[in-house]
Order: C-alpha cells, then structure tokens, then sequence
C-alpha cells in the first residue's frame, strides 16, 4: 500500500472515530437529556457525590466537554456551586477515560454485534428512546471499527525510517510532545478520540510509552482548553468552571511529567499490552488528579473567581435593553423587550434553584436573596409592562400585536413564579427553621423529586418560547400529566407515613402540603407559557407538516 493510501486509511480511522464518539453522545443526550440535567442539578449536595455523578454522566456522554458545557449552563443560572461543579469537572474528566479502557482491550468481534443489534433497534423501533439506543448502539461498534481501521493501516508504517525518526526526536522531547498532544486534542474537539487513537497506534507497535504517555498527558489539557473557548461569551460565574478544571489538568501534567521515567515501569508491571499501558496511564492520572484535587476544589474556587471577578454587567440589576429609541420600529422595540424577558427568565430559573436551600439549616441566607430576586423580576416586569404598553398604543400590524400581547403573557407568568418563591415557599422555609423543623428522608426525597421536574419544565418552556416550537410546548403539556400522577403519589406517600405516626410527618405535614401545593402551582403557570406557543404555532407548524 503505497503512503497517501496509508495515510488515507488513518485519516478515515480517525473521522470515523470523532463521528462515531458524536453519535454515541447525541443518542444519549436525546434519550436521556432530562434524567442527565436533573441528575447533575440535584448533585450538588456534597463534593463526593457530585464527583461520582460527574463520572456516571461522562463515562455514558464519553465527552467531559458535554458534561462542563452542562454544568456551565446550570452555573450560569445559579443553579450549581462552583465547588461541587469543580468536583463534578474532577468526576467527569476521569469518567472520560472508560470507554478508552473498554475498547482498549481486544473487541474488535463486538463491532458486528453491536452494528447490527444498533441498526434493528433504530430500524423497527417506533419509540424514540429504542431510536435512540439504537444509534448509541451503532456509534458504539463503529468506535471499535474504527480503531481496527487505524492499527490495521499503522501497520504498514513500523518499516518507516522517516516515522521512526519523527517519533525518537519526541521521545527525548516531552514537552513537545505534550504541547502536541494539546494542540491535536483542540483540533480533535475530542480527547477521548485522540487517546483512542494513541492506543490503536501503540497496539499497532509505532508508539512507545515515552511518546505515548506524553501524548495523553498533553490530550488532557487540549480538552480542558476547548471548553474554555466555546464559554468566552458566556458570564464570569459560568466560565470559572472550565477554567478550574483547565488548572487543575495543567497542575497535575507539571506535577507528573517530571516523574514519567519512574511512572514508566510501574504502569509496565500492570500489563505487558502497549494498548493497555495507555489506557492505564490515562485512567491513573484522571484518577490521581481527582483524590488530589477533590479536597481542593474550595481552595481553586476562590483563585478561580479572583481571576474571573463578576463585571459590573452581572452586577446590572436594572432593565438594559428597553432602549426608548426603538420603539419607533416595533419590531425591533420587540426584540428589545424579549432580551428583557430573557433576563426576567434567568432570574426565575436561579430563584427556583435556589428554593431548596432555603430550607436547609442555615438558609436565611438563601431566603434573603429570593426576596432580592423577586424585587428584581417585579421591578424588570413592570418596566416591560411599561415598555409593551406604550409601544401597543400605536397602530401595530397583527404580527407585531400578538408578539406584544405573548411577551405580556410570558413575563406576567413568570412574575407570578418569583411571587410564589418568594410570598410562598420563602416563607415556609423560614418557618420551617424558625420553629426548628425536619421534614422526614422519605418526605424531603419525595420534596426535591417535584422539584427537579418542575425545574426541567422551567428550562423546556424556554426553549419552547425562544424557538416557538410547538413539539416543545406538546411535550411539556404531556409531562404536565406526568406531573400530576407523580404530585397524587406524593400526597399518598405522605398520608402513610401520617396513618404510620411518623413524628416528623406529623409535625410537618401543613408545610409539606403547601410546598407540594405551590410546587403544582409554580408548574400550571410554565404549562401556561407552553400553552401560549401552542395556541399561535401549531396551527402554521401542523399546516407545513401537510405540506
């Protein structure tokens, strides 16, 4: 096989592998989307426990970058500390490694196995999730066939004097190696794809572990770089998460690369395999990074936020965007007003975030920033209302005018959300700790499962009202139903546990009506902003699905 055709099969093995990895991460996030960002926004109890979930959710996405652009998303909302996002980051980046241990070693039988098991899920499944098992099936086996492609085409390289030379000067060279690994990982988009494809060229005999282990070193900070540069334009508080992350990689590759001529040997006496020699020398450093770095995540995350402080426009509590010039153009004093809505949106989401901990011990804290929360949307909301009504005193055209009449629909809804956080839940929280009460395991569980689904129906009523797409809006009406079948099994469970004479049942048992009470209400008025989207999208979306 002559060269270009060599390095043509090795090319392909790698676009196969970054496709292939995509696939797997994209079935899973539309299969398992809402149980991922319910299970991440509700780890955040204890550093441990958001380490381990961490893991779980990147070693199923087998992308740490998903999991950060999740947790950035969640931060960015006050939805997650910087601590426990620091130790979810620590959790994930070592979750990354096991799908490189799984195909480290010999499977390449599985690859038809699973092909084929992958192609009958998705082409006789009518369900969506058997769909999407299906393509994470696929993307599976050609992970595996992906990796055969590229051994098999590096082994027609072992007699290449020009390779041999290239690869010696970098074993004497471990920094450059390191800065490469780096810099193909950034382009990659992927560490998991790279260090997959170190192993198949170590398994393939053209790697030894003095370039190798470099190279892994180096795709670890590559990959905590590119979530780095797809968070510039997002707020300082979301962004010191990739950067905590990033730091910790960086410390951890200078505390080790000094040590690889001793680190050599011991990884060699776990296996003799050069594939399995790389996938063991990147589980360990994830690993070591991780019980190194965990105890340290409130330490990095006080130099994280003394080198991202908040700008004065996080600071900005007032309205920004209602410019009076541009309500001489509706349509662009419309697109003003919707920032401003936006805002209103961001706020409401990191109030209902924030709500649980008001009712742990010490959460007057907490109490005190819903009520500053609440004087912001109330104040953000009537200078929207103010905004709207004087731009709708002027003839507007019918598209202009119902755009008007949503944006009021959609800020009143949410006003009426902060109102029950704060006149409501609030308030049962600080009697909660006022007469020093504690609701039972089996209570609070059943407190925070409600919560979590009204706080996942918050965000895809968002995203239904900002892509005015009408499956969206069907989706969150249905879950609605969901929603009251889950609400009647709480108030059951309840009910036995006052019948059994739990104490602390009895003594909370109002307060535990009125939180399961407003969480319903809280949950009609997202339904509501769903149903708006429904009433003026689905009749053209149905009409161009006739088409």
């Amino acid at each position: 096989m002559a060269g270009h055709e060599i390095l043509l099969h090795i090319a392909g093995g790698v676009a196969l592998l970054l496709w292939s990895t995509r696939m797997v991460r994209t079935g899973l996030l539309r299969a398992f989307g809402t149980e991922l960002r319910q299970l991440i926004s509700r780890s955040t109890r204890s550093t441990p426990s958001a380490a381990l979930v961490g893991f779980g959710v990147t070693t199923a996405l087998q992308s740490s970058t998903a999991t950060t652009m999740l947790a950035v998303s969640f931060a960015g909302r006050g939805m997650i500390a910087l601590a426990p996002a620091l130790a979810l980051m620590l959790g994930a980046d070592l979750g990354s490694t096991m799908v490189v241990q799984f195909l480290s070693f010999d499977l390449y039988w599985l690859s038809p196995a699973l092909l084929l098991l992958g192609v009958l899920c998705f082409m006789t499944g009518g369900a969506p999730l058997r769909r999407q098992i299906g393509r994470v099936l696929v993307g599976l086996g050609l992970m595996v066939l992906a990796l055969d492609l590229t051994v098999g085409a590096t082994d027609q390289l072992r007699s290449s004097e020009t390779l041999e030379g290239l690869l010696s000067s970098l074993a004497d060279e471990a920094v450059l190696a390191v800065l490469l690994g780096a810099l193909l990982a950034w382009l990659f988009h992927s560490s998991v794809a790279l260090v997959l494809l170190i192993v198949g060229l170590a398994a393939g005999g053209l790697l030894e572990s003095a370039v190798a282990f470099p190279l892994v070193l180096g795709a670890n900070i590559g990959s905590g770089i590119i979530p780095m540069v797809l968070t510039l334009r997002s707020s300082n508080e979301g962004r010191r998460i990739p950067l905590g992350n990033l730091l910790f990689r960086v410390l951890g590759v200078v505390a080790v690369l000094p040590f690889l001529g001793v680190v050599t040997p011991l990884i060699a006496e776990l296996g003799t395999d050069p594939a399995r020699q790389v996938a063991n020398f990147h589980s360990l450093f994830c690993a070591a990074v991780l019980v190194v770095g965990l105890p340290l995540v409130h330490v990095m995350a006080k130099v994280t936020e003394r080198l991202l402080p908040a700008t004065e426009e996080e600071g900005d509590i007032g309205p920004r965007y209602l410019n009076k010039e541009a309500a001489q153009t509706p349509q662009l004093a419309l697109a003003c007003a919707k920032r401003e809505a936006l805002r209103m949106a961001d706020i409401t989401e990191r109030m209902l975030s924030k709500v649980t901990d008001a009712f742990e011990p010490q959460g007057q804290t907490v109490a005190d920033e819903l009520g500053d929360m609440d004087d912001q949307l109330d104040e953000l909301h009537e200078a929207i209302k103010l905004y709207l009504t004087e731009l709708s005193s002027e003839p507007l055209d019918e598209a202009s005018s119902r755009s008007c009449n949503e944006l009021l629909s959609f800020t009143t809804n949410l006003e009426h959300i902060g109102d029950i956080i704060s006149k409501n839940l609030r308030k049962s929280a600080q009697k909660k700790s006022r007469k020093k009460l504690s609701f039972s395991d089996e209570g609070w569980s059943e407190l925070l499962d409600l919560h979590a689904r009204v706080a996942d129906h918050l965000q895809l009523a968002l995203g239904s009202f900002v892509t005015r797409d009408p499956a969206s809006a069907q989706q969150l009406v249905k879950e609605k139903r969901e929603f009251r079948e889950l609400e009647q099994e709480a108030s059951e469970a309840h009910l036995n546990r006052l019948r059994r004479g739990r104490v602390e049942s009895i003594e909370t048992s109002g307060l535990h009506i009125d939180v399961v009470r407003d969480l319903k209400r809280i949950n009609s008025h997202i339904t509501a902003i769903a149903y708006e989207v429904l009433i003026t999208e689905e009749p053209r979306w149905l009409e161009r699905k006739r088409a």
